[in-house]
């Protein structure tokens, strides 16, 4: 093993796991479709920002479950109306508006 370079200041990961079960899943609640558009709007708007899918984060009663590194800032009931505010806090750290936890 040896120590990898670090190609990106932030990396994003999008709880994208579909539970075939029944049981709750970030996936039943549009987690592909969030992280479609904040992938292309991050990378629009800075290279120095990696956003990628992840199985699942154990945070499937509030999914789609989101977190950025290396803030470990972990976001829950993200949709794409969110990106925006997302955006902002990734620009310039512009508090995210929270709602109250569910």
């Amino acid at each position: 093993m040896h120590l990898a370079e670090k190609p990106f200041q932030k990396l994003i990961l999008v709880c994208t796991n579909r539970r075939e079960d029944g049981r709750e899943c970030c996936a039943a609640k549009g987690s592909l479709e969030v992280y479609h558009a904040l992938k292309a709007a991050v990378k629009a708007m800075d290279p120095h920002i990696r956003v990628s899918q992840s199985g699942c984060l154990d945070n499937c009663a509030t999914g789609t479950t989101v977190v950025i590194m290396p803030d470990a800032l972990w976001l829950g009931a993200v949709t794409q109306e969110d990106i925006p505010a997302l955006l902002a806090y990734l620009r310039d750290g512009t508090p995210i508006p929270f709602s109250p936890s569910l």
